[in-house]
């Protein structure tokens, strides 16, 4: 199972779903609980979250854990 965790729109709420997943793994009033829902997850399991905009384009990413790509300097 992938450890990316997508923040997505989910009708008027907002959801945290798990890349390749078929169903939302939580559903959140706000786009801000759901964010700390997915964070929550992907630090425990030191994986990715990726925030989306409403209208589905990606806003933002974050990994927690082990970055292949460091930055350098």
């Amino acid at each position: 199972m992938s450890k990316r965790i997508h923040v997505v729109p989910h009708g008027s709420e907002w959801a945290a779903r798990r890349e390749g997943a078929s169903r939302v793994g939580s559903v959140h009033s706000t786009q801000a609980q759901a964010e700390a829902a997915a964070r929550s997850t992907a630090v425990r399991e030191r994986g990715e979250v990726i925030i989306h905009r409403p209208d589905g384009r990606i806003r933002d990413a974050n990994s927690y854990g082990s970055d292949p790509f460091p930055p350098k300097g």
